[in-house]
């Protein structure tokens, strides 16, 4: 097992942001101050978008439900991470402001009112579908009588299995107060004993074993939350007592890491930060809005809480429960199934993904394509007698993983397998320090990386021997080997046997390994400092044509733009007339459409069935986009100050034709052409949703129902023609 050591604190001092060409001015303090939208209060623009869509009357009613559910774990991880940092701050007296200069408190308090709006959406959200539900039914039992065959069930389901599981415990100056788990809940009860009168308060926190909804047997389909099923069988905890009230309540705790640059041991630093984190302090209490003022004073006071830290709820606690019912067996409330394609390339070679590779560069879309495919290459290079080594990374994986099986059987197999494990992968910690622990069990040497960077590229590497030397295949993701995720977050995989690309990833392992930084690459960029400096490069370059008169284009697709220097070198290039569009799903700190500043930028984000995840940069070269000479770039990276500074992240370049325009003509195209799915950002910080228009487009809708351009192998010229798209005012056109 190897660890990271301070040569990475080394690393990090010498590498410096780049200028770029020094024939481009890059002067930004002529732009104006109040350029940038608060990140903290875009990203809750992004959950409102998510939230949105549980009201979408074009999804079905589950399916609405899901995106509710999702909302309510968005909300759960700002609070838990964001929220409590700048509490942290305001704690700590820190003086740093955000990029649009307002102060740890002055952002807190703009988020809490946003916050407060949002969870208002929710619970009216909610009180809809359930109503919608019931009509279908699908009902979930709140506030009414149960009725007697549902009563019986109830009580025999609670003696048997919730029961046993239940602890009450005494509220007094003699008891200590129970301690309450991240996202944990409970129910204080106000009690008097039967033989005495006398008062008692008792409190009874929910095990985190037990399931959030209960389903009663038979039809219509029946649910019930285990904090209601629990008050109404109270009477069988508390014998000799009368029940007065009951309250419910849910705890969020803070639950950030903090790295220590002397950490000697990062196993142990992490097992023991993962028990820290789990009794971070309290930053939020969720009641029911019936809940006893007597009752919360008491919690606020014990949690050492504020008024502001407080929110009253008008139905559950938590909305990431409420996944529970997804899973009712209502086919016609859900999506139609959809089962993605295996790449025909690799099937006209019997399914030998090397075979494949070797005769050309490939890119598969996930979910659209099979992820099976990023499997099938490890485990046919762990029985390939043929491999003699594997390196990988691995930043989420999974609880079950056929990649971590595949890595662990090349192993046993003999062969050299090197496994680069993040542990700071944030709420995957302690399922990342399992794997690599199965995996140094089996023979494989595990790398933990740096202490200051997160190893957050996605990169395979199986060396093979073939005739008289020895071949390299790589793998380059945008997304996760994590094949859960791979169902519904849209990424891309590129499969290359090309020399300068196996090289360099060679080089990016020895980076992470040895410490030996990657200078003279041919093909990637690597950061801290790399991506960066072929961005700006790239840019500039743009910059240069507009200035020129010559045709200036700039297409990225990102999760997040929030660096304030890559957000001034894009004001930069729309001053000078570059014509940017932004696809960029959550948080957008550039302000677009502003007379002076960014008149040529438009953003947009797209929310839909398939989280989109895919990182695309596209740079017209000299002409309009799209185009054959453009300059074409996948990465893991977004555009955040900490993927381009302090994460270990590559940019890879497209050059194989029909890769190309697979990335360029297909995938950042169509969503540009996104009318269905697409809301438009204006320049006060206001999302708006696209028209559809008289031919709405759907990118979604268009890789479910047509292949990929790599992918299809000899199909493509003897099979159905893939629809072309191409940009027309108005909306997508096919040809």
């Amino acid at each position: 097992m190897v660890e990271s050591s301070h040569a990475a604190s080394h690393l990090a001092k010498s590498k410096s942001a780049p200028t770029g060409d020094s024939d481009i001015a890059h002067d930004s303090s002529a732009l104006p101050a109040d350029r940038f939208f608060n990140r903290e209060l875009s990203w809750l623009q992004f959950n409102r978008r998510v939230l949105a869509e549980a009201k979408n009357p074009n999804y079905p009613l589950l399916e609405r439900l899901r995106f509710l559910s999702i909302s309510g774990s968005n909300l759960d991880e700002f609070m838990m991470v964001r929220v409590a940092g700048l509490a942290a701050q305001v704690r700590r007296q820190i003086d740093e402001v955000s990029i649009d200069g307002l102060s740890a408190g002055q952002q807190l308090q703009a988020i809490h009112a946003a916050i407060s709006e949002l969870v208002g959406a929710q619970y009216d959200i909610f009180t809809d579908l359930v109503a919608a539900l019931d009509r279908q039914g699908i009902r979930l039992i709140t506030n009414r009588r149960l009725e007697k065959s549902e009563a019986d069930f109830l009580s025999e389901y609670f003696l048997a299995r919730v029961q046993p599981a239940l602890t009450p415990q005494a509220i007094d100056p003699a008891h200590p107060f129970p301690f309450i788990a991240n996202q944990g809940s409970g129910i204080l009860f106000s009690l008097v004993r039967v033989a005495d009168g006398a008062p008692v308060n008792e409190m009874v926190l929910i095990p985190p074993a037990l399931p959030r909804y209960v389903r009663l047997p038979g039809q219509p389909a029946t649910w019930i939350g285990i904090e209601e099923l629990i008050r109404r069988k109270a009477a069988r905890l508390f014998p000799g007592f009368r029940i007065l009230s009951s309250g419910i309540f849910r705890v969020l705790r803070d639950s950030d890491m903090e790295i220590e640059e002397d950490a000697e041991d990062l196993v142990r630093y992490f097992r023991t930060a993962i028990q820290r984190r789990r009794r971070g302090r309290v930053i939020l209490l969720t009641i029911e809005d019936r809940f006893d003022p007597a009752a919360e004073a008491m919690l606020r006071d014990k949690l050492r809480l504020g008024p502001d830290q407080v929110i009253k709820a008008r139905g559950p606690l938590s909305m990431v429960g409420l996944s529970a019912l997804v899973d009712e067996e209502r086919p016609d409330l859900k999506f139609e199934p959809y089962s993605p394609r295996y790449p025909e390339r690799v099937l006209e070679h019997d399914g030998d993904c090397f075979a494949a590779i070797r005769e050309k560069d490939i890119v598969i879309q996930h979910p659209f394509e099979s992820f099976d495919v990023v499997v099938d290459f490890l485990h046919q290079a762990a029985a390939d007698p043929d491999v003699v080594a594997i390196k990988q990374t691995l930043y989420r994986a999974g609880k079950q993983s056929a990649v971590i099986a595949a890595l662990i059987a090349a192993a046993e197999a003999g062969k050299s397998v090197t496994a680069v494990v993040e542990l700071k992968a944030r709420f995957d910690e302690e399922q990342n320090l399992h794997w690599a622990s199965q995996l140094e069990n089996a023979g494989v040497q595990v790398i933990y990386g740096f202490v200051d960077w997160k190893t957050h590229a996605k990169v395979s590497m199986v060396v093979r021997r073939e005739g008289d030397g020895y071949r390299t295949y790589c793998h380059f993701g945008t997304g996760n080997y994590h094949p859960l995720t791979a169902r519904v977050y849209t990424d891309l995989s590129f499969f290359t046997a090309d020399p300068r690309f196996c090289r360099d990833a060679g080089l990016l392992f020895n980076f992470i390994t040895g410490y030996i930084e990657p200078k003279g690459t041919e093909m990637l960029a690597i950061s801290p400092g790399g991506v960066r400096a072929k961005l700006y490069e790239c840019i500039d370059r743009e910059t240069a044509y507009a200035r020129a008169g010559k045709p200036a284009a700039i297409w990225a697709k990102l999760n997040a733009l929030t660096d304030p220097d890559l957000i001034d070198r894009l004001y930069l290039a729309s001053r000078a007339g570059v014509q940017i569009a932004l696809v960029v799903r959550g948080i957008c700190c550039l302000k677009p459409g502003i007379a002076g500043l960014s008149d040529t930028i438009t953003v947009k984000s797209v929310i839909g069935r398939f989280l989109e995840h895919s990182r695309i940069w596209a740079f017209g070269n000299g002409a309009a986009l799209p185009n054959r000479r453009a300059r074409v770039f996948i990465s893991s990276a977004d555009g955040m100050s900490r993927n381009l500074d302090r994460r270990v992240e590559v940019l890879v370049p497209i050059r194989n034709s029909t890769v190309h325009d697979q990335v360029l003509d297909q995938v950042m195209l169509a969503n540009l052409l996104d009318t269905e799915q697409s809301w438009q950002l204006d320049g006060t910080g206001q999302y708006h949703r696209v028209e559809p228009g008289i031919q709405p487009f759907n990118v979604h809708r268009y890789f479910m129902t047509n292949p990929s351009l790599s992918g299809r192998g000899a199909a493509l010229t003897k099979g159905r023609k893939v629809p072309k798209l191409a940009l027309r005012r108005g909306g997508a056109a096919t040809a």
